[in-house]
């Protein structure tokens, strides 16, 4: 039996850990920006990106665990106080397409910008060679994590919060 998350919903536990973790990354991802844009505080920076890369994939990687073992989203959606019509849950369902094409690509796109970085940028990091194409991919990465953060956020809404 799958139990009900913390937020008051009849989402599952892991679902309300991966919405708190999408309302967490945004402003932590500008604040990372901010730190090495502004501040020029390179080793904040990628400590701060490091870390969200970590929490993120934690996150998705238990949330998808949960998901498989308590039967998939048609489950908790099956425990809403009013089930979805077929129509909203046409609609739902399109959300969480677009939903899952940002969450899947920013693994890639987040993934590579990372491992590149890595590999590319010395150690403390500073400008180098490959800053520029850490620039280019870090803000598409930051595009596509915010683009994920939003539509999850919109389809634990429309899935659980509206009655």
């Amino acid at each position: 039996m799958m139990s009900d998350g913390f937020l008051g919903y009849k989402a599952s536990l892991m679902l309300d850990v991966v919405v708190c973790a999408l309302v967490i990354v945004v402003p932590a991802l500008l604040y990372s920006l901010f730190a090495v844009k502004v501040r020029r505080q390179y080793q904040l920076h990628k400590a701060l990106q490091v870390t969200l890369g970590i929490v993120l994939l934690a996150a998705v990687g238990l949330f998808e665990l949960d998901m498989r073992l308590h039967g998939g989203i048609d489950t908790i959606l099956a425990k809403r106080v009013r089930p979805l019509t077929t129509s909203e849950k046409e609609a739902f369902y399109q959300l969480l397409y677009v939903h899952l094409f940002f969450a899947v690509s920013t693994v890639f796109l987040w993934g590579t910008t990372l491992v590149l970085a890595w590999r590319r940028i010395p150690s403390p990091p500073g400008p180098c060679a490959h800053s520029r194409q850490h620039k280019i991919l870090g803000w598409l990465s930051a595009a596509d994590i915010t683009l994920t953060s939003v539509t999850g956020l919109l389809v634990y809404y429309y899935g659980f919060v509206v009655p």
